[in-house]
Parts: C-alpha cells; sequence; structure tokens
C-alpha cells in the first residue's frame, strides 16, 4: 500500500526530525538595531498584567536579514523593556517576517506577534538602512551611516515575554485560559559598529508603533548576531485582563477607529459584529 503523506508518521521519523532541530548550527544574522526612550505613559499602556515597565521607558527596534540554508528571511521585532516581578527583559508587541514557516512556528510555539512582512536591510558602503512594510506602509525604518567599530560583547543572556492564547471558536474570548511564555535566548555577536542615523516611525492603523515616539534616541548599531531560544510557560493568566490586548496580535479591522481623534463617542462607526477574523500575517 502505498504511504499518503497526510498520514501519521512513523514516531521514529518524528523523534529523529525533533533530534535534528535541535542540533542546528548557528544562524548568524545581519541587521540594525536601535534603542529609544519614548513616552513612560504610552509604554505603560501597551503592557499587559501582569508585566510593569521599568524605571527605564525604552524600546528596541531590531531589522535583520539572515540565510537559513540558501533561503533568505527578514526577521524584524519591536518591542519594550518590562519587567515581571525582579527580573526585566522585552515584550514584543510586533515580530515581521518574511516567510511563513518561520511565522508559524514562533506563534504557535511561544505566541510570539509574529505578522508577514516585508523587511529589508540594504548597506552601501557605510550607508546602512532596515525597513519594515506592512499593507503599504513603512511604518518603521532605521538608517543611518556607520561611525565606529566597536568591540562585540560577551555573549549575554536576553530576556523576552510573549502572550500564548487561543481565540474561542464563538469568537468570544479564548478557548482556555492564557499563557504567560518566558523565553531566554542566548545571543553572540561577531562585528558590530555605531552608526549615527535616525528611527522613523510612521501613521499605521495596524502597525501603530508610532505611539511609542523617540523622544530620545539612546542608541543605533549595525552588525552580525546569533542567538538560540528556550522558553517556558511561567503563569496562568485572568482571560478578563488579557482580552483587550489580543489587537496587537491581529490585525483587527475595528483598531482603525483607534487612530481617528473622536470627541462624541456617538461619531464611532459601529464595527459590524461576529468573531474576530485574524489576519493570515
Amino acid at each position: 500500500m502505498p504511504r499518503v503523506r497526510y498520514g501519521p508518521r512513523d514516531l521514529e521519523a518524528v523523534a529523529a526530525a525533533r533530534e535534528s532541530a535541535s542540533k542546528l548550527p548557528d544562524l548568524w544574522s545581519t541587521g540594525v538595531h536601535a534603542v529609544w526612550e519614548t513616552d513612560p505613559d504610552a509604554l505603560a499602556q501597551v503592557l499587559p498584567p501582569p508585566l510593569k515597565p521599568t524605571a527605564k521607558p525604552y524600546v528596541r527596534a531590531t531589522i535583520n536579514q539572515v540565510d537559513i540554508f540558501g533561503t533568505p528571511l527578514g526577521a524584524a521585532a519591536i518591542s519594550v523593556a518590562c519587567a515581571h516581578g525582579a527580573e526585566e527583559g522585552w515584550y514584543s508587541l510586533v515580530m515581521p517576517m518574511t516567510t511563513e514557516r518561520s511565522l508559524i512556528g514562533g506563534r504557535e510555539v511561544f505566541g510570539e506577534p509574529k505578522k508577514l512582512a516585508e523587511v529589508v536591510v540594504d548597506r552601501d558602503g557605510e550607508q546602512v538602512a532596515g525597513t519594515v512594510t506592512r499593507h503599504g506602509v513603512t511604518f518603521a525604518e532605521i538608517r543611518g551611516r556607520i561611525a565606529d567599530v566597536l568591540e562585540p560583547p560577551a555573549p549575554y543572556v536576553k530576556v523576552d515575554w510573549y502572550l500564548k492564547f487561543l481565540p474561542a471558536v464563538d469568537g468570544s474570548g479564548f478557548d482556555a485560559d492564557p499563557l504567560l511564555v518566558r523565553c531566554v535566548r542566548n545571543e553572540k555577536t561577531r562585528a558590530l559598529h555605531a552608526v549615527e542615523g535616525e528611527v522613523i516611525l510612521r501613521e499605521s492603523a495596524l502597525d501603530p508603533i508610532a505611539d511609542l515616539p523617540v523622544l530620545r534616541l539612546v542608541e543605533i548599531t549595525f552588525g552580525e548576531k546569533t542567538s538560540d531560544q528556550r522558553g517556558e510557560v511561567v503563569a496562568r493568566l485572568d482571560p478578563k485582563e488579557i482580552l483587550p490586548y489580543v489587537h496587537q496580535r491581529y490585525d483587527d479591522p475595528a483598531q482603525v477607529h483607534d487612530s481617528v481623534l473622536i470627541k462624541d463617542p456617538a461619531e464611532v462607526p459601529e464595527a459590524s459584529e461576529g468573531p474576530e477574523v485574524p489576519d493570515a500575517g
């Protein structure tokens, strides 16, 4: 009888695939990275409980390109500084990716807020630029001139937190309690440059990073990095507390109303009823 590929896989083959995935070589990305200080009140609003702001209201944007066994990948992340208890790290608002494969794994396993997008890194001599574009809007751009060669830092640990959840089948709430995922990355850097430049945030109703303005630029760098990734569930969360933040993950059509200055609530158009339909990205 011929093997049907949608049929059950041999458990030994499943185990072998998992084992090989755990032994991937370092994949080095090249990209431009920026950190800036923003409005602390704005930053506090994007953090779901139990995450809290830190003393420094920082936003971090990374725009990278990496070659994965001959397949180019553009990958970006825009995160805000936060703390869970006494531990400080980052909470990602959006993680634009150029391929479906990189999007699905991170969203389904870790709860990463990944969306399909155009992610581009360019270098022309000493000029570097990274851009993230969705729905025709380049909503985040980092550009500048390489000014100096920096000593790469020693390997370090970076902590990120994500919300992992499944919207309910009937369109109301969740199918199970949302989870807070703690992700630990051991990061290594083999090349690093200081960049004199700017961060440009453009208005986007579906990716409103412009609500976290650049009040003071902390740094821009250009370099080559790699990291591993290990995650764990650290808390089960109150669905009622998390529901107001679900729109951060998806392109909610009703979200466009948030970008309109409304003086009279009666002026807000009624959103169509029915379950939320997430964007494919």
